[in-house]
């Protein structure tokens, strides 16, 4: 039996809310990712390329294609060229 997974390379625009934006210094990117990849793995990513991220670590989910995903999540996401990542922070309101 073959364990070996094939892996491609897709084209995510990431969108980045809230204290993420600041950390950023960004709205959006163009992030080239392997898929498939986790939500463990994609906030691995999104922390390597701005490591000042880190500061939100446990506080916020990813949304993929407007579907929830934890950072810890181990399950394999499929991505497309063209889909939207986005990093979001808790947010308050009153």
């Amino acid at each position: 039996m073959n364990s070996k997974q094939i892996c491609f390379l897709s084209q995510v625009k990431v969108l980045y809310f809230a204290r993420s934006a600041d950390l950023t210094g960004l709205r959006e990117e163009p992030v080239s990712v392997a898929t498939p990849i986790s939500g463990r793995g994609l906030w691995v990513e999104l922390q390597r390329r701005h490591p000042s991220l880190s500061a939100l670590q446990g506080a916020l989910v990813l949304a993929v294609r407007q579907e929830f995903v934890a950072v810890d999540d181990d399950q394999p996401l499929l991505l497309g060229d063209g889909d939207e990542v986005a990093v979001v922070p808790p947010l308050s309101g009153g």
